[in-house]
């Protein structure tokens, strides 16, 4: 496990999250049916990526909006199951969670755990690339102007927030990096098929062009 360079012991339970508006609901589509035998045919075919993560580690941040944008940007993603894990260099201390980069840190990983427990990937990354953004930028305060820019619903991320269903999943994050062997040396921490990419992560797109097995592959990997 990477160490940390400094921690911030914050209780998220007394952590006051303040929304300062209500964005209107939103309805999203569900899509079309299709068999269900051969989404599973499809889906076993998918490459499996898992990135370990902090909000606020810059190198982390510039991943997500950088080459994890171009899954998204040229249909990378429909031949991934992508895997988000926030709170990769955190700890729990009794009831406490232990961040690397204080409180702010604290409270933009709960929110993007929360909303990759809410919203399917195709809503919760550029949620979560927002948000990234916003980290390089050094005005992660700033994370209600990324719900309101996307138009998406505030109240189950609030939901989940103040319930805590964040404190829960923090805790299950962290236990599932504790649990990875080899453990993370470096952050991101990055897995293709359950296999560490170490420092090759800028590659991710390459890496998951040559592990695809399946017919559908997308024309951006024809170009590597």
């Amino acid at each position: 496990m990477v160490s940390p360079k400094r921690a911030c012991i914050i209780v998220l339970a007394l952590i006051p999250f303040i929304f300062m508006y209500e964005c209107d609901g939103a309805s999203y589509p569900s899509g079309s049916h299709v068999d269900n035998a051969n989404i599973t045919a499809f889906d076993s075919q998918k490459v499996d990526v898992s990135v370990y993560y902090e909000s606020l580690c810059i190198p982390c941040a510039t991943f997500i909006v950088k080459n994890l944008r171009e899954f998204f940007d040229h249909d990378i993603i429909s031949i991934v199951n992508l895997h988000l894990v926030p709170w990769a260099n955190s700890h729990v201390n009794n009831n406490s969670i232990i961040c690397q980069n204080g409180q702010d840190e604290c409270i933009l990983n709960s929110l993007e755990a929360c909303a990759i427990n809410i919203w399917n990937v195709d809503k919760y990354y550029y949620l979560i690339n927002c948000f990234e953004f916003l980290a390089i930028d050094g005005s992660p305060k700033n994370w209600k102007s990324c719900i309101d820019e996307l138009g998406l619903p505030s109240e189950p991320i609030r939901n989940c927030y103040n319930r805590g269903t964040a404190t829960e999943l923090a805790k299950a994050y962290i236990i599932e990096t504790a649990q990875l062997s080899p453990p993370p040396t470096i952050l991101p921490w990055v897995l293709v098929n359950n296999k560490p990419v170490g420092k090759e992560y800028e590659n991710i797109t390459s890496y998951v062009c040559k592990a695809y097995r399946g017919t559908a592959v997308p024309a951006a990997c024809n170009l590597r």
